[in-house]
């Protein structure tokens, strides 16, 4: 596994970005800046995870800790059971906040180091996820990606006070976004969604398992790559309420039956700006 280093990237300009100005002025008649203006569906602030010893069916369909998008959404993951096997649908909360604040985040964000040179360094610990940190300003898409974020707390990893600071900061900030104090949240209600099966197996509790009709399209659906035995369906329209009701009847272990044969299926709710099953990178 390659471990990724801290660094910023500068990656594609920023679609439609505009400053606009207040009309309303300050004693001087000097005009206020109004906060920035971004399409609906742009993610403006993401923070995700890449890699790690997990399976290509978890990299798959693994959720970002936080998506925040131009119209002021804010999709973040809600709690789970941790009884076996868990539910069938991940839960995935929504909240809404206004333009001002969603530019704070942005600023919040480069004051914790993102869009910056900041050394976060590379701690001695294998096999763990790398937090990639995402925002979109006036300088176009900027990342910093940070190796065992929330393992290397401690002296024990390797880093240098000033690394264990930085590393600190954006933890901080972290874990603010992905769980807000009594922020006030809904249920995400996707339009799409991407339907991850791999063969059922009958071992162990899953032998104990009924199994369900899949109420979507044809699995397994297109590969997700060579020797993974991995299919993927994007299911639609009609038929996504239809999958989701089937789906809170289920859980995870369930086998769906589709062309006479028993899947395991991973849902996984597309979020705003994703459209179907190529938005889903078992490589990263």
């Amino acid at each position: 596994m390659t471990n990724l280093r801290g660094m910023w990237v500068a990656v594609v300009p920023l679609l439609l970005l505009t400053a606009a100005c207040a009309q309303q002025g300050d004693p001087t008649g000097a005009p206020d800046a109004a906060a920035p203006s971004y399409p609906d569906d742009v993610a403006v602030l993401r923070i995700d995870y890449t890699g790690g010893f997990v399976t290509p069916e978890t990299v798959a369909t693994r959720l970002p800790g936080v998506s925040v998008y131009g119209d002021g959404r804010v999709i973040t993951q809600g709690p789970v059971p941790l009884s076996y096997p868990g539910p069938a649908l991940p839960n995935i909360q929504v909240r809404t906040i206004g333009a001002d604040e969603v530019a704070k985040l942005v600023e919040q964000a480069r004051a914790a180091g993102v869009g910056s040179t900041v050394d976060v360094g590379t701690p001695s610990i294998t096999d763990v996820t790398t937090t990639r940190f995402t925002v979109r300003g006036p300088v176009g898409t900027e990342e910093l990606e940070v190796y065992a974020l929330a393992e290397a707390t401690g002296p024990e990893a390797g880093l240098t006070d000033q690394q264990r600071a930085a590393r600190d900061k954006l933890r901080a900030f972290a874990e603010k976004l992905t769980d807000p104090a009594n922020a006030e949240t809904q249920p995400y209600q996707p339009t799409v969604i991407a339907a991850v099966a791999r063969p059922w197996v009958a071992t162990g509790d899953a032998a104990k398992q009924p199994e369900a009709a899949w109420p979507g399209p044809a699995l397994p659906g297109t590969s997700l790559g060579q020797n993974l035995d991995l299919g993927c369906v994007t299911v639609t329209g009609a038929a996504v309420p239809q999958v989701m009701a089937a789906a809170a009847k289920a859980n995870a272990a369930t086998p769906w039956t589709s062309g006479g044969k028993r899947w395991v299926v991973t849902l996984r709710p597309l979020l705003p700006d994703e459209t179907d099953c190529a938005n889903l990178a078992v490589g990263r």
